[in-house]
């Protein structure tokens, strides 16, 4: 079967993206400010980022899931998977219970229909086979999850760690469950590959994993279909929203929705080819060479959208606290029959859902393939995703980290030291804490040892020793790591040190001279962990 590349194909001048490359770095804006006069474009999130391994589980975590959450009661309550941080309670917003007056809910309410959007999203590919039957992709993704636990419970807790992948990104939760139409009421929820009416005459001919296989394969149609459905209500709904423009910046309005009509339009071009597949070869082979053909496209969306997926969160929350008319204005449009009772956040949470599912579709159509010479590039496919995702995974790590500097470098104080940029590319925090710098003294025959409090950080290039000043750090030294920093036990036994005293050497420090500090952790496995920190390569 002959398919259109997705670099070949021609896209509207709209829809253009630009190509993500692995050393790029774009400036972060770390907060919003409407005095301040940088526009979206001065904005962009970051696209790379190299940090610590946690993953995006650990650095989106403020993007909180009830629904796993509700679902995780049915396991074991020992598991660390599914913990809730206080952090993630105070971004689990509802917007329903925020206090406002219901007059001014009202108000809203009564606004002109016609002001309420200035365009409307046109999809340019709709599904050929899956129409009304379809359900928003929250109610698909619900359901896919409630079948991963039911897994889990059967095979063992191991299997819900494979199938979930990164558990702590999670979903808004729904207000309640979706309603469907009038007309949705009456068709089945889900379509399966042997209804279609191509496939009928053939059921007699095929084995039973032969069906199974087909049945796998057309989930990816019907679940991209489903995902279109939700990404273009969200676009019309809300995106597209003329009261949210008139009470958004420019930059607000683009750090909310991102390049969302990108990943709209790739995910129209991506159903396209596969119901192309389908309609060419009902028996379908090459769904693995579809997800090969649009991997360039799915990268060009999905990292920056995802990457910029903390502040989506951040800026919600900020508005909701800040801007009564948002709030006001979000639960009215949270009302429109099309959302289904889903909220702003679930339609924002998509495309991380998507791409993180995909890799389970093609692993189960992988897994139903084998022994199947026809069905090629299955492996390949699922390698593609895994690294869409691992750079998501870097660019988020990397993100944190640059906010992090961001708002360090305004807190850091050089006064009588040789002052350095802090904002460095690449660089990252290792470890930082307190430590006690102890000061020996006395004579040959009693030592007295004095205590002063310091504050480290610890970068993967740098390190800063300080003292603190209520918010501040005031710097006493500095000096490049690893190279000018070493570690060693001391003989505190004939000084009188504490068992948990350390040496740490500067062999260059910021006037290029070398010095040294005996330093005091709290406990022996802090010391430990400074040690380890400290003399790592």
């Amino acid at each position: 079967m002959a398919f259109v590349k997705e670099d070949e194909r021609s896209l509207d001048h709209g829809d253009m993206m630009p190509v993500v490359k692995e050393t790029e770095v774009v400036p972060v804006c770390p907060r919003l400010d409407e005095n301040n006069p940088k526009t979206s474009e001065d904005c962009i999130a970051p696209e790379r980022f190299n940090c610590t391994s946690d993953g995006l589980s650990e650095a989106l975590r403020s993007v909180a899931s009830s629904q796993l959450w509700f679902m995780a009661f049915s396991l074991p309550r020992s598991s660390s998977l599914l913990s809730v941080t206080s952090q993630e309670s105070a971004s689990q917003m509802d917007f329903s219970d925020m206090s406002r007056g219901e007059d001014e809910v009202r108000r809203a309410d009564e606004v002109d229909v016609n002001t309420q959007q200035e365009e409307t999203y046109v999809a340019k590919y709709e599904s050929e086979y899956i129409k009304c039957s379809v359900p928003l992709y929250q109610e698909y993704w619900m359901n896919a999850v409630k079948k991963d636990l039911h897994r889990a419970r059967q095979k063992g807790f191991s299997e819900l760690v494979t199938s979930v992948r990164l558990p702590s990104l999670k979903s808004t939760p729904p207000s309640s469950p979706a309603v469907l139409s009038p007309t949705e009421q009456h068709v089945k929820s889900y379509a399966l590959w042997q209804e279609l009416p191509q496939a009928k005459g053939l059921l007699g001919a095929l084995t039973a994993p032969e069906i199974q296989l087909q049945e796998a394969m057309f989930e990816l149609i019907v679940s991209e279909a489903s995902y279109q459905k939700s990404l273009v209500v969200a676009m019309n709904v809300f995106q597209c929203s003329a009261e949210l423009k008139q009470i958004l910046s420019r930059v607000e309005h683009h750090v909310l929705f991102s390049n969302l009509k990108e990943v709209c339009r790739v995910s129209e071009r991506f159903l396209q080819d596969l119901e192309s597949h389908l309609r060419q070869n009902v028996v379908m082979s090459q769904t693995g060479d579809i997800v090969l053909n649009h991997q360039l496209s799915f990268k060009q969306v999905y990292v920056p959208y995802i990457t910029n997926m903390m502040y989506q969160e951040a800026l919600i929350t900020q508005l909701l606290q800040s801007n009564k008319k948002f709030a006001v204005i979000l639960k009215k449009l949270e009302k429109d029959p099309l959302c289904q009772r889903q909220t702003l956040k679930s339609f924002l949470i998509l495309p991380f859902q998507r791409i993180t599912r995909m890799t389970l579709l093609l692993e189960n159509i992988l897994k139903r393939a084998r022994g199947c010479p026809n069905v090629s590039n299955l492996k390949e496919a699922i390698e593609a995703i895994q690294k869409i995702m691992a750079e998501c995974d870097r660019n988020v790590q990397q993100m944190k980290s640059t906010e992090f500097l961001v708002n360090l470098d305004k807190l850091v104080d050089f006064r009588n030291v040789k002052s350095i940029p802090l904002i460095t590319r690449g660089r990252h925090l290792l470890q930082e804490g307190p430590l006690k710098q102890l000061l020996v003294g006395g004579n040959h025959k009693v030592s007295v040892v004095s205590r002063k409090d310091i504050y480290i950080h610890l970068f993967n290039d740098l390190l800063l020793l300080s003292l603190r000043s209520g918010h501040r750090f005031i710097v006493q030294d500095h000096a490049l790591f690893p190279e000018n920093v070493c570690v060693e036990g001391i003989k505190r036994e004939i000084l009188g040190l504490p068992p948990n005293s350390l040496l740490l050497h500067l062999n260059k420090n910021h006037n290029k001279t070398s010095t040294s500090f005996i330093l005091a952790a709290r406990t022996l496995l802090e010391k430990e962990a400074w040690i380890k920190s400290l003399s790592s390569q």
